[in-house]
């Protein structure tokens, strides 16, 4: 017989409506892996209860035990207290119905390239994929979606963090891609000699200069050299461009997140014809360029104004890693 927690949270649907309430009052923000109150509500009470997310609506008839109810309130009371991040506090993200480990080390995972991986990035590669690169490979998750949407390819992960690598490595047993993926320490492609991919998936440091200053305290528990990307915001972005070509096959694509700089990219390289994939926030956030069209020498790169965080929504940086 499972025992009864207090009043207040014994079923799931009231756990649900107080956590809710308590995280809206702790006026938090949002955008490593949830976007709102409710999101972050259920993606806790679904961690106590040992279930995967969308699973909610189908327990809230569900008692939780006592120390159930006291697991989730030490949770709640942990992550109003520090601002830290909701998946560092259980360890663990969920990119789609796939769950990765997490920590300190690496950027919490989310990506829009995620989103186009599911689809295996239909209709923007029409050619085999062979071999697949995962540049700025942080905690390995889209080397390892790559793995699922391309099951024949071979696929490299590289990061320049051995801290990060070693989260990645975590990942790579947890989901039994020891054999399908190599990880490789390396700044860029400096350490990838002469191989050539058919994909290059990249979400590089994005965040300009002025954003960075104004993070809101949960971005700030996240390593810094994977979110700082320099005055525009373009840093690895123009040196990716510079360096890809030679590691790409003819008929190679680059996709590459950008966060919300796309203007910026385009007035430094004015003729070249970035493709710009819709995803769930728009177009605009992730690039998808070939081989043959990529630029020869940018333009001096502009800096636009970054808009300022929203309290309460997804913030300055949906990114993963």
């Amino acid at each position: 017989m499972t025992v009864r927690s207090a009043s207040a949270d014994a079923t799931v649907a009231a756990a649900f409506r107080r956590t809710v309430a308590q995280l809206r009052a702790a006026r938090l923000y949002y955008g490593h892996g949830t976007h709102d109150a409710r999101d972050e509500a259920a993606f806790l009470i679904l961690h106590v209860l040992g279930l995967a997310p969308q699973a909610l609506a189908q327990q809230a008839s569900t008692r939780l035990s006592a120390t159930q109810a006291r697991r989730l309130r030490a949770l709640v009371e942990r992550r109003t207290r520090t601002r830290l991040p909701a998946a560092y506090l259980v360890h663990e993200a969920w990119l789609g119905e796939l769950r990765f480990y997490v920590d300190r080390r690496v950027i919490v995972p989310r990506s829009f390239i995620a989103e186009m991986l599911r689809d295996r990035l239909v209709p923007w590669l029409r050619h085999p994929i062979r071999r697949v690169l995962d540049l700025c490979t942080g905690s390995g998750c889209l080397a390892i979606l790559a793995s699922h949407a391309f099951p024949r390819a071979r696929i490299d992960a590289s990061d320049a963090s051995r801290s990060a690598l070693a989260v990645a490595r975590r990942n790579l047993v947890l989901h039994a891609m020891q054999r399908r993926i190599r990880l490789v320490h390396a700044d860029l492609f400096s350490a990838l000699g002469r191989r050539r991919y058919d994909l290059i998936v990249c979400n590089p440091p994005y965040v300009r200069a002025a954003s960075m200053r104004r993070l809101p305290a949960e971005y700030r528990h996240e390593p810094r050299r994977a979110l700082a990307g320099g005055v525009d915001g373009l840093d690895l972005v123009h040196r990716i461009l510079r360096e890809a070509p030679r590691h790409l096959t003819p008929q190679g694509v680059l996709v590459c997140e950008i966060g919300h700089n796309q203007a910026a990219l385009e007035r430094a390289y004015p003729r070249t014809p970035f493709l710009w994939p819709g995803t769930s926030a728009g177009t605009g956030h992730v690039f998808v360029l070939a081989r043959e069209d990529f630029p020869l020498t940018p333009a001096a790169p502009a800096c636009r104004a970054p808009a300022r965080p929203r309290q309460g929504r997804r913030s300055t940086r949906p990114r993963a890693r």
